[in-house]
């Protein structure tokens, strides 16, 4: 099914004045998202930051997020793909060899090789790290069980081999791929890593059969562009540091409740189709990470929605949240903030002007937009009319 792309919940003038922004010192300072219009427009006047953690929204024109390219923040965004590949489908990604198109463009010295968790995930997360990104090792963990990852590795200066680049693809059935984790260590960008490492992954999906699918910040935006990557719909970050005495609502009955073994096959029948493929195996890994935020809401002996969470390193992500309107999907976020009381991100949907003003009540402000992009396909896979909260930027 062609998506739908949500609307944006900035007006447009607000969002139009992204295109004249360089992006601001540290995603901290990024308004939220229902400042008035002078907030928004101060962020013209401020210096790109020193990472991708501040980012322009997915509707600028090219030469917003241009400027953007130019920051000093990671080479390119994260985005994951998930896991219904077999076992032995996934092996075959460590053995294959890229196509002699991508080899060629690999600089002499310099090699692309694959990712194991066994002995690459110190390396990894310190990528994570110098971005300022989320993920943990468990992150980490998961994303190279159920996909692939390769990277480029250069001298330190101890004269050892140190893991300087990596991407990771996550198969999501036959059709698409997510690309993400597009990460290099600051004493190696402007090298041209990142590319190369792009042009491997998309040089794979093309021998495959498959498009790909990724979501950018817009640190990367310019950089998939210039690969052939196009726009659909956008996202945006939003965090909050800690649980707020009274301001979650009094349960007045408990509606969620907890996940269950039994509920998988509706939570998948209500997935697919909103995300585009099957991504159980992803869904059940993170539901075994947060198992007291994995929540389902029934309503006329049907589901409703689901939600689900995982810690980072930084602060909690709840998501993917999938439900039939706002209504469920703000019951199930509810209850699953009551399970965390620490520091919390939440990646919204643009176009759910309820969801948005119920998360500004709750003490979350903006951190950074996202926007969904595809390559060799033109509309992202599934329908996000019942997609709330993705699950993140690294996993779709």
């Amino acid at each position: 099914m062609e998506s739908t792309e949500p609307g944006p919940s900035e007006p447009l003038r607000a969002r139009e004045s992204w295109a004249k922004a360089e992006a601001p010192a540290s995603a901290a300072a990024e308004p939220g998202p229902s400042e008035p219009l002078r907030a928004r427009e101060s962020w013209a006047k401020a210096e790109a930051p020193a990472s991708a953690a501040a980012e322009p929204g997915p509707s600028e024109p090219l030469r917003a997020r241009d400027s953007w390219a130019k920051a000093e923040a990671p080479a390119s965004a994260a985005a994951e793909p998930g896991p219904s590949e077999p076992l032995r489908a996934r092996e075959s990604w460590a053995e294959a060899e890229a196509p002699a198109s991508a080899a060629a463009d690999v600089p002499p010295g310099l090699r692309i090789r694959p990712l194991s968790e066994a002995a690459d995930l110190s390396g990894a997360l310190a990528l994570s790290v110098s971005a300022h990104w989320n993920q943990n090792e468990a992150d980490w963990r998961d994303m190279l069980a159920l996909g692939q990852g390769w990277g480029i590795d250069a001298p330190s200066p101890q004269g050892q081999g140190v893991l300087a680049a990596s991407t990771v693809v996550l198969p999501y059935g036959p059709d698409f791929a997510w690309v993400s984790m597009v990460l290099v260590l600051p004493e190696y960008r402007r090298l041209g890593f990142a590319s190369l490492l792009l042009r491997h992954a998309l040089a794979m999906l093309k021998a495959q059969g498959r498009s790909a699918v990724l979501d950018a910040t817009p640190a990367g935006y310019a950089v998939y562009r210039q690969e052939g990557f196009a726009d659909t719909w956008g996202f945006a970050r939003y965090r909050r540091d800690a649980l707020q005495a009274g301001a979650l609502r009094p349960a007045v009955q408990p509606r969620p409740r907890p996940l269950t073994e039994g509920d998988w096959v509706r939570i998948a029948a209500l997935d697919a189709p909103a995300f585009g493929a099957d991504r159980l195996p992803l869904l059940r890994r993170l539901a075994a990470r947060q198992p007291r935020a994995a929540l389902v809401l029934e309503d006329g002996g049907g589901l409703a929605g689901y939600v689900l969470a995982r810690e980072g390193r930084e602060a909690t992500q709840i998501g993917p949240l999938v439900a039939r309107d706002e209504a469920a999907a703000f019951e199930l976020l509810e209850a699953a903030l009551a399970t965390v009381p620490g520091p919390v991100y939440v990646d919204l949907l643009d176009g759910r002007p309820g969801l948005l003003s119920q998360l500004q009540a709750l003490g979350f402000v903006l951190q950074r937009p996202f926007t969904r992009m595809v390559h060799g396909r033109k509309k992202a896979p599934g329908d996000p009319g019942a997609l709330m909260l993705v699950a993140g930027p690294e996993l779709g």
